[in-house]
């Protein structure tokens, strides 16, 4: 078994970078200005998970696909809380922050509970909390 610690990088395109990353700290993400230029955002959410900002001319020095609408959904995006009302605060903030929450039903299983959001650029995160004992039932 490999013990290497692995990590998580998504690469969002974003059509104003200094909006994304201020967006992105409201939430709770702290930016690494060492990976942080006029093209792109490195935003640490935790030792393991990392959302690189990347202007759309930086998008497409990846690659050719094209860049989805916002009103489109190619992949939901989702992160743990440590509870129901971390999930809450959390979108509390997204609205501050000028996020749209709740852009899919709320979900409240008892064991889980989670709550959609898009960031400025329609991007769609979830923020979930689950009890993985009362999960294994």
């Amino acid at each position: 078994m490999n013990n290497k610690q692995r990590m998580v990088f998504i690469n969002l395109p974003v059509s104003h970078l200094q909006t994304a990353i201020a967006y992105y700290q409201a939430l709770g993400f702290d930016n690494n200005p060492q990976y942080t230029d006029d093209t792109a955002a490195c935003m640490v959410w935790s030792e393991s998970i990392y959302v690189m900002l990347l202007t759309h001319d930086k998008w497409r020095s990846f690659t050719s696909r094209p860049i989805p609408a916002q009103n489109s959904s190619e992949v939901m995006l989702a992160l743990s809380c440590q509870s129901r009302a971390e999930v809450d605060t959390m979108l509390t903030r997204v609205q501050k922050a000028g996020g749209v929450i709740d852009v899919n039903p709320l979900q409240d299983h008892g064991f889980m509970y989670s709550r959609s959001l898009s960031d400025p650029d329609g991007h769609v995160w979830e923020l979930f909390w689950m009890d993985t004992i009362a999960a294994q039932g």
